[in-house]
C-alpha cells in the first residue's frame, strides 16, 4: 500500500487512527459478506421434516454451516467481492491433500489467475501433512496449531475479487475451513496487485539452475520467496546463488552483458549462497549439536527439516522462507528469479545437484499479469 494511512490495512502506527472503510467478512456462515448476513442457516431436515445436524436442537445462530467439502475435480468459490476494498486476512484450515487442493485468486475480472498454487505451499507449509506440524511466526503467514494457515499479505483490488478452491484429485475429497477478512473502501492509485506463483522440478536436470520466477512483465516488486527443497544428495547443498534479472538484464543489449554459454545476460542482484539468501549462515548449523537448526523469525527462516529415519524417510527435507517486507525489489517492465542448487565434489569443484525443488514466487504488479505455466498434474504435485 502506500506510507499514508488509507484505512484499508492498519498496522500498530495507524490503528489508532478512524476511517470510513467498512469491515466485511467472509465463511461459512457468511459466504457473502454481506451486512448483517452472519449466522443464518438453518439446520438441515431429513426427509421427515425433521432438523438433523450438530445444531438440530439449538438451531440457527448455532454453528450451522462452518465448513465445506470439495468433491474430486470440482472447485469451491471462497469468496467473490465486488471491490473497490482490500484482502486484510486469511486463516484457513484445509483437509484432504494439500498438494492437489488449489488456491486460486482473479482480480477484476481477468480470464487468469494472479495467484495460483497448493493450499500448503501457499502458507509456506508443504511438509506439514506428510510430516507433521511446523510452527510458522512471520509477519507475511503464520502456522499455528494445530495446522492453522494464516495469511495477511494486504490484497487491494478495484472492481472484483474472486478466489477459489479447486480439488484436483480423482479419488480424494477435501473440505476446508475459512474465513477472509477484508475492507471495503477506495483504493490509492499507485496500489499493486498481489500475486503468487508455485512452480516443481523434479529432478533439476544437472547443471540447470532452478527458475523460481519468469515472464513477468509491468511495473511491481518482488515480495517474498517459499521453498521446499530435497536434497537428493549426501552433502551440503546450500552453496548456490539466487539472481534477480530486473528491466531488460536478462537482455544482453539492454543490460550490458555480453552472451555466455548457459547465460542471456547479467543479474543485477545477485546473493552469495542459498543459506544466506534466506538469513541464515554456515550451513543452518546449531554448533553445538552440530544439527541443521530450524528457526523461525518475523522475515526469514526454515521452520521444519525433515530428517532420514534409517528406514523409509531417505531424504532431508527443508523448508525455508524469505519476506523482502522492508526490501522489496522493485521492477518497472520485468522480472526473472533464479536460484542455483549446488554442493561440493571432494577436489573443491562445485557439484550441480538433481534435487526436487518447488517453490512460491510472491509479489505484487500491475495488471495485466500474463499467463502462469501450467500447473503440474496432480501425480507430478504429491509429495512422496
Amino acid at each position: 500500500m502506500t506510507a499514508a494511512f488509507n484505512g484499508l490495512h492498519c498496522n500498530l502506527s495507524t490503528m489508532a487512527l478512524l476511517s470510513d472503510v467498512e469491515s466485511r467478512s467472509i465463511c461459512g456462515e457468511n459466504r457473502t459478506g454481506a451486512r448483517a448476513g452472519g449466522a443464518r442457516e438453518v439446520p438441515p431436515v431429513d426427509e421427515a421434516g425433521k432438523p438433523i445436524g450438530p445444531a438440530r436442537e439449538l438451531g440457527q445462530g448455532w454453528k450451522v454451516h462452518p465448513s465445506d467439502p470439495i468433491e474430486p475435480g470440482k472447485t469451491l468459490v471462497l469468496a467473490d467481492i465486488e471491490g473497490p476494498g482490500c484482502i486484510q486476512q486469511i486463516w484457513m484450515t484445509p483437509t484432504g491433500v494439500h498438494r492437489t487442493t488449489i488456491l486460486r485468486i482473479y482480480y477484476d475480472d481477468q480470464a487468469h489467475p494472479s495467484v495460483e498454487c497448493p493450499v500448503g505451499d501457499f502458507f509456506a507449509s508443504a511438509y506439514v501433512q506428510s510430516a507433521g506440524f511446523a510452527q510458522l511466526s512471520s509477519l507475511a503467514v503464520c502456522v499455528n496449531p494445530g495446522s492453522a494457515f494464516n495469511c495477511y499479505w494486504p490484497m487491494p483490488f478495484r472492481k472484483r475479487i474472486r478466489i477459489t478452491a479447486e480439488n484436483i484429485s480423482s479419488t480424494k475429497a477435501a473440505g476446508i475451513y475459512y474465513q477472509i477478512n477484508y475492507a471495503l473502501g477506495p483504493v490509492p492509485e499507485n496500489a499493486a496487485y498481489f500475486h503468487a506463483q508455485f512452480r516443481r522440478v523434479n529432478p533439476l536436470p544437472y547443471g540447470n539452475v532452478y527458475t523460481l520466477l519468469d515472464g513477468v512483465a509491468g511495473q511491481g516488486h518482488y515480495a517474498g520467496t517459499y521453498m521446499a527443497w530435497q536434497v537428493n544428495n549426501n552433502g551440503w547443498w546450500g552453496e548456490g546463488e539466487i539472481k534477480f534479472y530486473l528491466d531488460g538484464d536478462t537482455n544482453p543489449e539492454l543490460s550490458g552483458g555480453k552472451e555466455i554459454a548457459g547465460s542471456t545476460g547479467f543479474p543485477t542482484l545477485c546473493g552469495t549462497g542459498t543459506e544466506d539468501y534466506f538469513c541464515g549462515s554456515y550451513n543452518f548449523e546449531n554448533k553445538d549439536t552440530k544439527q541443521y537448526q530450524e528457526f523461525t523469525t518475523p522475515y526469514a527462516g526454515m521452520p521444519q527439516v525433515i530428517r532420514p529415519d534409517g528406514v523409509y524417510k531417505s531424504n532431508t527435507r527443508f523448508s525455508l522462507y524469505r519476506w523482502h517486507l522492508t526490501s522489496p525489489i522493485r521492477f518497472k517492465e520485468d522480472l526473472k528469479v533464479t536460484i542455483q542448487a549446488l554442493s561440493w565434489r571432494e577436489d573443491g569443484r562445485y557439484l550441480p545437484l538433481q534435487d526436487d525443488i518447488s517453490s512460491v514466487a510472491y509479489w505484487y504488479q500491475t495488471l495485466p499479469t500474463a499467463p502462469f505455466p501450467a500447473l503440474p498434474r496432480a501425480d507430478d504435485l504429491q509429495i512422496f
